[in-house]
């Protein structure tokens, strides 16, 4: 008996961000620097894979009438969206505690801003059921199919017949079963790879919870590749878990936040997922520096202690990443 040959068929190469908040300073510099420039000497990694997925922070929007009592609202001008264009930016997450800061006009602009532009979106819509949707797009030869919800504000939840996002339980597996028609009806659709996309928790987190722990777990069982967290502007740790991968907290990448001094939230990672045909999934992790913009690859010993973090916060959950020339790699 002969063993066939492998594929040649190149792997699914997708890219996972955190936060881009393409508001206040983003919008302001935007002008004069272009919208390639904020990403810095990350686009060639970017632009090497498939699609690039995020969490937008920010509506994009010309209103400038606030909705809602909050501490900050974030609005990017229209012209933002040349930034998500320049990254390669294929999805965007959008149920999270920003998206109606300008109200259902702002949520209503962003949304035709970001379908005039070609990125598919999920999380937020003009009613629950439009929130819920996933969004399906198109990866090289697969169809990547991704899920967005948060637990942050449920004050901006959609109704029956009002605008805002998808907000769901996250406490533990129990409420992670919920998700099982979304999944089977991207399987239907044709949906190769899926991807759960979670705004989850508050700010300044070092590492997740156990129920959300429980719940990313629980939510892989159900047939989820990648599950794909953040909003805690600080990245936690990472897991393998059966033949997925959970991304606890993606951390920050565009932004122009204040950095808290004693709190690791000027640097990130490019989350780099590869699957293969045999449907084994690879993750590497190279360290960026947020701050000051734009964004940057980490070199020397900035690079190395912030690797050492990861590799410490990921075994606390069970993972091992291995350093390879300063990429780190999921074993």
């Amino acid at each position: 008996m002969t063993t066939p040959a492998p594929s040649s068929r190149p792997p699914l190469s997708l890219v996972f961000l955190g936060d881009l908040m393409l508001g206040r300073g983003v919008s302001r510099v935007l002008p004069r620097r272009g919208p390639e420039w904020f990403w810095g000497d990350t686009l060639p990694l970017l632009r090497a894979a498939d699609g690039v997925i995020a969490n937008l922070e920010s509506p994009i929007t010309a209103r400038t009438r606030r909705a809602f009592w909050k501490a900050f609202h974030f609005r990017a001008v229209p012209e933002a969206v040349g930034i998500l264009a320049a990254g390669g930016v294929r999805c965007l997450a959008l149920a999270n505690n920003h998206m109606l800061d300008y109200g259902a006009e702002g949520l209503a602009d962003t949304l035709a801003a970001l379908d005039r532009a070609g990125i598919a979106h999920a999380g937020a819509g003009p009613d629950a059921s439009a929130a819920a949707a996933p969004a399906l797009f198109a990866a090289g030869a697969d169809r990547v199919g991704v899920i967005v919800a948060t637990d942050t504000m449920p004050e901006f939840a959609a109704g029956p017949a009002t605008p805002g996002t998808h907000v769901i339980a996250i406490d533990g597996a129990e409420d992670a079963a919920r998700l099982a028609p979304a999944i089977a009806g991207l399987r239907a659709a044709g949906a190769t790879f899926l991807v759960l996309s979670l705004h989850w928790g508050p700010n300044m987190r070092l590492s997740p919870p156990e129920r959300y722990r429980s719940f990313a777990r629980a939510a892989i069982g159900l047939g989820l590749d990648v599950v794909h967290g953040h909003s805690a502007h600080l990245t936690q740790g990472v897991e393998r878990c059966g033949r997925g991968l959970i991304l606890y907290d993606t951390g920050n990448f565009i932004d122009d936040y204040w950095k808290f001094p004693f709190l690791p939230d000027d640097w990130s990672f490019v989350f780099a997922v590869s699957r293969w045909p045999d449907g084994r999934l690879d993750l590497a992790l190279t360290p960026v520096r947020l701050h000051p913009s734009p964004v940057r690859v980490m070199t020397g010993r900035e690079s190395a202690r912030r690797r050492r973090a990861m590799i410490e916060a990921s075994a606390a959950l069970g993972a091992r990443l291995e350093d390879r020339g300063g990429t780190l790699l999921l074993a």
